[in-house]
């Protein structure tokens, strides 16, 4: 089959941050004298985010925020279609897999270049798939490589704790703009996973010059690049390249006029890490900022009544869930887990915190996704029949446990995470729990506590990166993870088939399937999905708010601002 277009397979963005703090005051947007033939309007936008990026580097992020400032300067094969999940051309103008989905032909896109000057071909893209394959030591850790091994597995050396099995097998120029991408079993989601802005292609000379796969792992936190590729020079072929990074204080990018595609519209885009909400939004109201994520529900009326400023809905694709690790015992005991679930008054903290703008969930997957099944076990919040689970599991009350957060951030899934995890807190004490708190930055030390599996129980949530279960379910469970902490091969198994299946009606099913031995197995408790809100200035044009979270910046204009 001939892909040139739209395929309706489907693909979405993700969840996650750094931030020292940082205000948004002395930035304005401001005039500069492009003549806006290349882009089209000029001047400058200030955007304010949760937190800093980790790194720009998207093969070794897994945060929202750093995904969503690798986005603006590098493009994949293929992308997404303008405020959807359609897959459609990007570096790659079309594409071809073999019968037996096996061999994926991509024709690459002819007079590309990446910011440094160096032309985009095909051996640059397979050096890219082959840099990724051939990761060691610490790259392997998935507080680093987090999506190559939740869609592609394992590495070429596979080292001790390393998935074994991998998707991917070979990446071959079969001529200078013709890239043959060779896999070891078919896959129904492959072609949505390369939309993912993990996957990205960055300059093969900048990732050799500047030691992008230079880092160190630590025992709590995991990963962190000592290199100075994705701080200092990461280099894609997007409409944006980088101009500068201050931690706490500013990520600049500039307009790439040699850009191959549509040029941007403004001239300068700068994001302004602001970890406090009512923060983002004094600062938006003084013209400090032109636009944040994240809108406090409660802040929404407010910002609606103001007629210089504006609100934006972004569909709902996501997941909140508590997550709990089973590396300890009793965690590792269901009855321990079903108590966890009933002891979490998700109604409460739904109905109190997300302004009408979010309901409970019961399964990881938003319900408008195929697989979704129509019944699974449910646990509604019952205190009594929690400490009933406590006892016939043989644990004393109250069975004291430590519950993480994050601080410092905003997820579209959880708003304010402290005061998710107060209310939980509350509802588990009252249920036969005794929670000790433990608070750390979002990131890279709460990121990496969870990953490296030192959380027993732990906040967190998901948005989708393609509209395919695989990118939820498949995601979180459907391998071993230090995050998770058990080894369920029923349910890797099953996913594992609902990844291969190719019979649409068989997929369903067998999700559906997956979803009720996940509720069954509690492996952690779902308890929202939501519809998030972005708000800019008035005089912001164009911007095209999309459900996985990740849109382009080069198609939006000022006026008058």
């Amino acid at each position: 089959m001939l892909v040139a277009g739209v395929l309706a397979l489907a693909a979405a963005g993700c969840g996650g941050d750094d931030d020292d703090g940082g205000d948004a005051a002395g930035t304005t947007a401001a005039e500069t004298d492009g003549d806006g033939e290349e882009g089209g309007g000029g001047g400058t936008l200030v955007f304010g985010t949760s937190a800093d990026p980790v790194v720009l580097d998207g093969a070794l992020v897994s945060d929202g925020e750093s995904l969503r400032a690798i986005d603006q300067m590098f493009e994949g094969l293929v992308t997404l279609s303008g405020g959807g999940t359609d897959i459609e051309p990007a570096l790659a103008e079309s594409w071809e897999a073999s019968d037996d989905g096996l061999a994926w032909t991509f024709q690459i896109r002819e007079g590309v270049t990446f910011h440094d000057g160096e032309p985009l071909n095909a051996e640059a893209v397979c050096f890219n798939f082959d840099r990724w394959y051939n990761f060691k030591g610490a790259l392997q850790n998935p507080s680093a490589s987090y999506y190559w091994q939740t869609v592609f597995g394992g590495f070429a050396e596979p080292e001790e704790g390393s998935p074994e099995d991998s998707l991917y097998e070979s990446c071959e120029a079969t001529s200078e703009f013709e890239v043959v991408l060779n896999l070891t079993k078919a896959s129904s989601s492959f072609l949505g996973a390369l939309a993912l802005t993990n996957f990205t292609i960055a300059s093969p000379k900048a990732l050799q010059e500047f030691g992008a796969d230079e880092g160190t792992v630590d025992e709590d936190t995991g990963f962190r690049p000592t290199g100075t590729y994705g701080t200092e020079h990461p280099v894609g072929t997007g409409p944006f390249q980088f101009e500068s990074f201050t931690r706490g204080d500013r990520l600049v990018m500039t307009r790439y006029d040699d850009y191959w595609g549509d040029k941007a519209k403004i001239d300068e885009l700068i994001f302004r890490p602001i970890s406090d909400n009512a923060a983002r939004l004094q600062a938006l109201q003084a013209g400090e900022i032109q636009g944040y994520d994240l809108v406090e529900p409660q802040d929404i009326a407010t910002i609606e009544g103001d007629e210089n400023l504006q609100v934006l809905d972004r569909p709902a694709f996501n997941v909140g869930y508590v997550g709990i690790n089973q590396s300890t015992a009793p965690l590792d005991d269901v009855k321990v887990r079903q108590a966890i679930a009933y002891a979490l008054n998700r109604q409460e903290v739904v109905d109190n915190f997300y302004a009408g703008r979010g309901e409970v969930a019961h399964q990881f997957l938003p319900p408008d996704l195929f697989g979704y099944a129509d019944e699974v076990t449910e646990y509604e919040y019952d205190p009594e029949r929690a400490k009933e689970l406590l006892t016939e599991a043989g644990v004393d009350m109250p069975f004291k446990v430590t519950f993480c957060y994050p601080t410092d951030v905003s997820r579209p899934y959880m708003p304010d995470p402290q005061r998710n995890f107060e209310a939980f807190a509350a509802s588990m004490n009252e249920s036969g729990f005794d929670v000790t708190p433990k608070a750390a930055p979002w990131s890279p030390d709460y990121l990496g506590m969870v990953d490296e599996g030192n959380c027993p129980i732990y906040l967190l949530g998901w948005t989708g990166d393609f509209a395919d279960p695989d990118n939820f379910v498949g995601t979180f469970f459907q391998s071993p993870q230090k995050a998770w902490g058990f080894d369920n091969q029923e349910l890797f198994d099953k996913l594992d088939e609902a990844e291969s299946e190719t019979d649409e009606d068989a997929r369903i099913g067998l999700y559906q399937e997956a979803n009720q031995l996940i509720s069954d197995f509690v492996p952690g408790v779902p308890y929202v999905h939501t519809q998030p809100a972005l708000a800019f200035a008035a005089c912001v044009e164009g911007y095209e708010p999309s459900p996985v979270s990740l849109e382009p910046f080069s198609i939006v204009s000022l006026e008058g601002c």
